[in-house]
């Protein structure tokens, strides 16, 4: 079971992992003659690497770890399942009638500390002390038993330099991660007499930063304690027959059970104090599955009952989680991109008695923000993400120059934490925000969602996961697909595209609502019906162009391993397909990549001869010209441009390559640049 929820989690990151199994009633004689040479060989490892065992209070605790920067998905799981195959200290163990254990497994994308053995999680509570101290008689914790515990982490402790300094802890200079304080501090706590749940939240109460975290402690074998605090982490809690099975994400749970306890890590307990927010679980293993076993608590130890009406009933299976056919993630959700799209517009653009129109409920956009918008009292819109979503929110911005672009709203686009920093007022009753994420849980959107709330503004969510913690937050909220649209590969394309398909609607119905009776007159759109059916015709364009494939692939094959530098350029909407773009190649190829408009480029880097991948789908008359010679100039420079345009353009002769698009209207031409971009950067990651 634990395997497998690696292997569905391996995706969120995957240059590391590490399984424990602290196992209880393995009926062996550790004294036995026979195993004193093994037990001597592998108990001795300061680092705690694959392979490593330690015999806390009698029991064992047997660790598997695997770590590579470079590999397939399932690399990680087939090294830690040859090794537990191979070990016949567990094998022994399992023989016994009595044998239970607690197996806490990990997958890692690395945040702090470089991607070893020694780095990888779970990490235990081990201290290295050097035999000149006086009263330590020698090796890991000086010659004698301390309190043991194991512990893995998802997040960041941003003070674990200042903790390691401010205790003293000894810990193993190979260990760079700060996942390692962790147990050191929680086994400390309990040096001094406390138990291992009040250790553990003395410990978590010391850590800054969001995280979730696990532990096992060999002073409760059968036990496992979790904390969870902030909302950049997630963990689910699944009820299993007679299991708990704990994941950060859903689909890590739901291959055994589909009912879950989803923690929440940002709301305090207690509203006047700050000190409760987060929440700190104990499970009880001789209660294994039941709610009643689930005791918890507010960080500041605050005891919170779990009331049944708290459990969740998966939305997901394992099928919207199975890559099927497609060899990576990242080309199944690429190629599941039209579908999400025609999934949002689905039952929102109608045909209606004068055209298409666009339906949006009010929980969506709520009556006392329609009325707002009528009169003037909401007056400012901001579009707002981190990312991927942030590129994706500036899609509100064109679609309200769409629909509505003779009134005198003022409309932008920002990152949240450029908002939090720079841009707030005292009062925001004048301002909706639109907030986009993929995942409802994106730490920097969140907290700017609440600061602007305090300040009175209006929060309408784009978000592709129902439940989240960004839904709590929004007075109305737009689902991306149906909300249930999982994205499995880290380098998000699928939700992109369906949050532009959000935007583009709530746009629309943004424009209705400032124009009641008038969207199509003076102050409206008018070709505001030929955007619309543009937009339903889109997935349709999608598909062809993901069809084009093989073409994209010999381009990215023949430019991408040549050329060390790389930029992507576009003009207008096309700067959103370029900036997005720039984000997936960049992920995929492990390159720093520059983004600029397509003129400005010959004012900068030329002299690189860079390979440039120019985003010019939609581009008609002058400005079409005006690319034109631009990339007649790159290619003079002894760049490599590859262009895309749309079917029928042939003034881009200049260019290396040209990958033509489908015909759609002018201002939705730049989503095919992506999906072009998107599967250039796919080839372009093999063909390296």
């Amino acid at each position: 079971q634990a395997l497998s929820a690696l292997d569905r989690l391996e995706v969120r990151g995957r240059d590391s992992a590490g399984l424990h199994l602290l196992v209880s009633g393995h009926g062996i004689d550790l004294e036995s003659p026979a195993l004193r040479a093994e037990l001597l060989n592998r108990s001795t490892d300061p680092l705690f690497g694959s392979m490593a065992v330690r015999t806390p209070a009698g029991h064992l605790s047997l660790v598997y770890k695997a770590a590579a920067e470079i590999g397939e998905l399932g690399d990680n799981t087939r090294a830690l399942r040859s090794s537990i195959v191979s070990d016949p200290l567990l094998a022994q163990a399992l023989a016994s009638g009595t044998v239970e254990a607690v197996v806490l497994g990990h997958t890692r994308w690395a945040s702090v500390g470089i991607i070893s053995q020694p780095n990888a999680h779970p990490l235990n509570s081990d201290e290295v002390f050097n035999t000149s101290d006086p009263g330590v008689d020698s090796g890991v914790d000086g010659g004698f038993e301390r309190p043991y515990l194991t512990a893995v982490l998802n997040g960041d402790v941003d003070n674990f330099a200042d903790l390691k300094i401010s205790a003293s802890l000894r810990i193993a200079d190979e260990i760079t991660t700060d996942a390692k304080v962790i147990p050191t501090l929680t086994s400390r706590a309990m040096l001094d007499g406390a138990g291992v749940v009040e250790a553990f939240r003395e410990t978590v109460n010391q850590l800054e930063g969001s995280v979730a975290i696990a532990a096992s402690s060999a002073a409760e074998p059968s036990d496992l304690v979790l904390a969870l605090r902030g909302s950049g982490q997630a963990l689910y809690i699944g009820l299993a027959e007679d299991a708990y099975i704990v994941a950060s994400e859903p689909y890590g749970v739901v291959e055994d059970t589909v009912n879950y306890l989803r923690l929440d890590g940002d709301i305090p307990a207690d509203p006047s104090n700050p000190a409760s927010r987060g929440q700190v679980v104990c499970l009880r293993g001789d209660v294994a599955g039941s709610a009643a076993g689930i005791e918890r608590w507010a960080y500041d130890g605050t005891r919170l009952s779990v009331s049944p009406d708290e459990l969740d009933t998966a939305q997901i299976t394992t099928r919207d989680i199975d890559r099927g056919d497609s060899p990576h993630f990242l080309l199944k959700e690429i190629g599941e991109a039209a579908g999400s799209f025609r999934k949002t517009l689905r039952g929102k653009l109608i045909d209606g008695s004068g055209g298409l129109e666009v339906v949006l409920g009010d929980e969506v956009l709520s009556a006392v923000m329609r009325a707002g918008l009528a009169d003037g009292s909401i007056n400012r819109i901001i579009a707002i993400g981190q990312g991927t979503a942030a590129v994706a929110a500036r899609a509100l911005v064109e679609g309200l120059a769409a629909f509505a672009p003779r009134t005198n709203l003022r409309v932008s686009s920002a990152l949240a934490t450029e908002l939090s920093g720079f841009d707030l007022a005292d009062s925001m009753t004048d301002t909706l925000i639109i907030a986009v994420s993929q995942s409802g849980t994106t730490t920097d959107t969140n907290r700017t969602v609440d600061l602007v709330r305090a300040r009175g503004g209006h929060i309408v969510a784009i978000v592709n996961r129902r439940n989240s913690d960004l839904t709590d937050r929004a007075d109305g909220v737009l689902y991306t697909s149906d909300g249930r649209d999982v994205e499995m590969s880290v380098a998000s394309t699928k939700a992109f595209y369906a949050q532009i398909a959000a935007c583009f609607l709530l746009a629309a119905a943004i424009a209705d609502a400032l124009l009641p009776g008038d969207a199509v007159g003076p102050a409206g759109s008018p070709d505001r019906a030929e955007v619309l059916e543009s937009l339903r015709a889109l997935p349709a364009a999608l598909e062809a162009t993901y069809a084009l494939r093989p073409e994209i692939a010999r381009a990215a094959h023949d430019v991408a391993p040549s050329r060390r530098y790389w930029a992507i350029v576009g003009n207008g909407a096309n700067r959103i397909a370029a900036e997005e773009i720039r984000i997936k190649l960049s992920e995929l190829c492990y390159k720093a990549i520059a983004c600029d408009g397509t003129e400005d480029k010959k004012h900068i880097d030329l002299s690189s001869e860079p390979m440039i991948l120019v985003c010019a789908a939609g581009l008609q008359g002058s400005t079409a010209d005006d690319v034109a010679k631009e990339v007649a100039i790159y290619r003079a420079h002894k760049a490599a441009p590859v262009v895309i345009a749309t079917q029928g353009e042939e003034r881009f002769s200049a260019a290396l390559h040209v990958i033509s698009v489908p015909v759609v209207h002018p201002r939705l031409a730049f989503v095919l640049s992506a999906m072009v971009g998107h599967l250039f950067g796919y080839e372009a990651a093999l063909a390296i």
